[in-house]
């Protein structure tokens, strides 16, 4: 077996999984007109499911760690191929919630199982780096598969989004069932290991702020599109440019962070990639209206939101390194908790015309997650 193609296979898994999971905020108006609701009624896709995810991912990881890791992935890949394809079929809102939850569901435990796959097949010395690698995959859905969506929406509808997705879950798939061997099983997950986590004052410090740094950026982001449109009139290729951006900015901050954080450590690096989250949002806030500045407002937001998330996770491992895994499943939830938390304040803002608001409240909450990472270093 090729031992790096393994890697290469879960890191398209993640790359579609993060692309079937971001993808809404990039097509909302296109679903919102095909679909005949408002897009405070189609945000639901994102809050709803946010909420989804937030729930299944630790309780399906721990349900399925029995399972065959194989036939688990290749199963959630199943599920992301169907109700994609189903989808396409309706143009019933009530139908596409209820399709997107169900893949959501499926889909929770995707990306913490791929890491655990990782740490079976991966020597000892390169298992840090092959996880990283994996990892990049979500990296890339930022970058390129939800500028993709956008694209394809706008120009030929919501619907052959849907249908790419599922052609690249297929490939991913058979790739996995192809090159990923059988009867790999992870150690079974110990609920006691979460209850331990949730005593540890460190660990609960940092899962807020992971709340925290979410909520502030979703917001917005579940709204992007709509804002730029209102604030400056932008078209489809204007949204695809700003998630471009959004993503590539994520790219070069991630791969930077990891440069850095072996001399500043995973606290001062936590600071910064959070700072520069802020800083864009507040830029964007301030430059409502002008297409540049909410622009280069994005790229430098884009800079921190995935190094953000890697810190956390680092200072979570690190403050629990013999319940690492467990600490992990709980930040995921705590990442999906904040963007339903975000997504349902950015709604009802946008419901009742607060477009201005939506940033300064952003921003509001980027400040509390500042404050809270400060003070996590004495916790």
């Amino acid at each position: 077996m090729n031992a790096r193609f393994v890697p290469t296979a879960l890191l398209l898994g993640n790359f579609v999984i993060g692309t079937s999971i971001m993808a809404p905020a990039g097509m909302l108006n296109e679903l919102s007109r095909d679909l005949g609701v408002g897009i405070g009624q189609t945000s639901l896709l994102v809050t709803l499911g946010a909420a989804v995810l937030c729930l299944c991912s630790p309780l399906l990881s721990w349900a399925t760690s029995r399972m065959d890791r194989r036939k688990l992935l290749c199963v959630i890949l199943l599920v992301v191929i169907v109700t994609h394809l189903v989808s396409t079929l309706t143009t019933s809102f009530a139908a596409v919630l209820l399709l997107r939850l169900v893949m959501l569901a499926a889909a929770a435990p995707f990306t913490p199982q791929a890491a655990a796959v990782v740490g079976l097949i991966a020597p000892v010395e390169r298992r840090s780096s092959t996880i990283a690698y994996v990892f990049l995959g979500w990296s890339l859905a930022a970058a390129a598969g939800l500028p993709l969506m956008t694209a394809i929406a706008s120009r030929f509808g919501w619907q052959y989004g849907f249908v790419v997705i599922a052609i690249m879950a297929a490939v991913s798939c058979a790739l996995l069932a192809w090159r990923l061997p059988p009867k790999l099983h992870t150690p079974a997950v110990d609920l006691k290991a979460w209850g331990d986590l949730f005593r540890n004052r460190l660990v609960q410090v940092l899962l807020f702020i992971t709340i925290l740094q979410m909520s502030g950026q979703f917001v917005i982001f579940t709204f992007i599109g709509p804002l730029l449109a209102h604030f400056t009139q932008a078209d489809p290729n204007g949204i695809g440019i700003a998630f471009a951006l959004y993503g590539i900015g994520g790219f070069l901050g991630n791969v930077a962070a990891t440069q850095v954080v072996g001399g500043l450590g995973a606290f001062r690096t936590s600071l910064l990639s959070t700072l520069s989250v802020g800083t864009g949002i507040a830029i964007w806030a301030a430059s409502a209206g002008h297409y540049v500045w909410m622009v280069a407002g994005i790229f430098v937001w884009g800079l921190g939101f995935a190094a953000a998330n890697s810190m956390q996770q680092a200072r979570l491992v690190a403050a629990a390194p013999a319940q690492a895994g467990s600490a992990v499943a709980l930040n995921t939830s705590a990442l999906y908790t904040g963007q339903a938390i975000g997504s349902a304040i950015g709604s009802a803002l946008f419901v009742q015309a607060h477009y201005l608001a939506t940033g300064y409240v952003a921003v509001a909450i980027m400040i509390v997650a500042l404050a809270f990472i400060a003070r996590s270093r004495h916790a």
